[in-house]
């Protein structure tokens, strides 16, 4: 079987178990790269030399995490042709990722937020924002999201995150507020939450992301802001008031309590009242 043939049978199993469209358009962009360096050559044919071979050509190109990201879709391809039987030797097992640097996330001030909040001009720029920091949920979660998946009573919603595993996540009475505003201010009838302005349909992630640069352009941030910082800022905001990691973990949908850890070092106020408390 030649690689762009492994390619498309791995995309659709894949689909089938459910992958995200952003996680398999990455990986196309993968399966183009290492198609492009090698051939297209029959995948039983490679060995863990060719793969060290092509990794190390492109290493000094690439950023750590970028060099990890192609080393996870090389294993996770020749994984999948093992399980399938289309080789019997996986020869990506030896192959191992480089150690990344332990990266505080970046987050917003409370003064940055709230110059945020001034710098949204409608109801739908204050319910979009007040939503993406008050649930802390992935933009790419927003997205896909109807406006009868808010449960305004509980000031709750069910979403699906990575791997379309369910949570519940909550939004304050600020985001209450404003959704119910911008909500009963539309005059479409589309079920998404969250439509575009003009000719209203379902909001794009580019689309979503460039409103939230539009609002930060306009509260005069030196800092280059993404919907992601706000994630990152909900997180923060819970450890400041003392929320315990485990909880923070499962409103997040964090997979692993490693990746929710990393946010305990973000709360300098916190430690600086541990520190005079008990020093």
């Amino acid at each position: 079987m030649i690689l762009s043939e492994a390619w498309q049978l791995y995309k659709a199993d894949k689909q089938i178990q459910g992958y995200s469209s952003q996680t398999l358009k990455a990986y196309k962009i993968q399966s183009a790269l290492f198609i492009k360096h090698l051939g297209n050559v029959e995948i039983e044919e490679i060995t863990t030399e060719t793969i060290k071979l092509y990794l190390g050509e492109v290493a000094s190109d690439l950023k750590a995490s970028s060099l990890c990201h192609r080393i996870r879709f090389i294993k996770s391809l020749f994984r999948w042709a093992q399980e399938e039987k289309y080789i019997t030797f996986n020869p990506s097992t030896a192959i191992k990722e480089p150690k990344l640097e332990s990266k505080i996330p970046k987050f917003l001030t409370e003064e940055e937020i709230e110059l945020l909040r001034e710098a949204c001009l409608s109801p739908f720029e204050k319910a979009l924002f007040e939503f993406m920091y008050s649930t802390g949920c992935r933009i790419g979660e927003i997205v896909n999201l109807d406006q009868s998946s808010i449960n305004f009573s509980e000031q709750s919603v069910i979403v699906f995150g990575k791997g379309k595993k369910e949570r519940e996540v909550y939004f304050n009475t600020r985001c209450s507020i404003w959704l119910k505003r911008y909500i009963e201010n539309r005059t479409d009838s589309e079920k998404a939450l969250f439509v575009t302005v003009r000719a209203p349909h379902r909001m794009s992630i580019a689309q979503m992301r460039y409103v939230i640069k539009q609002i930060s352009r306009r509260a005069n941030i030196n800092k280059c802001i993404h919907p992601h910082q706000l994630r990152h800022s909900y997180a923060t905001t819970l450890i400041n008031n003392g929320a315990p990691l485990e909880v923070i973990q499962n409103l997040m949908g964090h997979e692993k309590s490693e990746t929710t850890r990393i946010y305990a070092y973000l709360s300098g106020q916190l430690r600086r009242e541990l520190y005079n408390k008990y020093f």
